[in-house]
């Protein structure tokens, strides 16, 4: 299946700007975009980036400087359906998680994260758009009511966890394999035990 993966090449994940700076920001935005990607390839899918500006990667990339809504309807309308739509910073997409989003025959598909927004969806109806702002999974829910399209939702740790936030980091620490795992492990991030439950910590040069 065509998938579209939407990635912020300017100012990435500022959600993370209290623990990584500019360039460890971009760094670690890079290798989860090379671990998404390298999962549809494994999966068979074919990727292309939606990118905010130019950024080197392993997929063809189109370049859209507006922001995510209307950047990805302006690759709905114009694209072949089914399309498929993966955030670049599913650290944790693996195949399986993939067959799962594309395997439900509805118009619409969608995998939810965690707060209630939209991480995947599949796409088969030409008349259902996007709405990426606030509670998208509920917004999209309705968007697919609106034109009658058929609609499924998909259950998924790997899908509905993003990395948005440093609490994030702890699910990517425990359950990845990939570039952004040991991006992180390799920044000094580690796993500890507080209050009965695991959270995510960098290590300073006293430790």
């Amino acid at each position: 299946m065509r998938v579209l993966v939407p990635f912020d090449a300017r100012d990435p994940k500022t959600g993370l700007a209290s623990v990584l700076d500019d360039a460890e920001r971009r760094a670690f935005a890079d290798a989860m975009l090379a671990d998404v990607l390298e999962t549809l390839a494994v999966a068979g899918h074919d990727a292309r980036v939606l990118a905010t500006a130019p950024v080197e990667c392993v997929a063809p990339v189109t370049v859209d400087e507006r922001p995510l809504t209307p950047a990805v309807n302006a690759a709905l309308a114009d694209a072949e359906l089914p399309l498929a739509v993966v955030m670049a910073d599913l650290a944790l997409l693996t195949p399986a998680a993939l067959t799962r989003l594309v395997e439900p025959d509805a118009d619409v598909v969608i995998a939810p994260g965690i707060g209630g927004g939209t991480n995947a969806l599949v796409v088969r109806h030409p008349g259902f758009r996007v709405d990426y702002h606030g509670a998208s999974y509920r917004d999209h829910r309705e968007r697919a009511a609106d034109c009658r399209a058929s609609l499924a939702t998909v259950d998924s740790f790997r899908l509905a966890a993003d990395v948005d936030d440093p609490s994030d980091f702890v699910e990517l620490l425990l359950h990845g394999e990939g570039r952004a795992r040991d991006w992180l492990r390799e920044a000094g991030f580690e796993v500890v035990a507080s209050d009965g439950r695991m959270t995510a910590r960098r290590r300073d040069d006293t430790d």
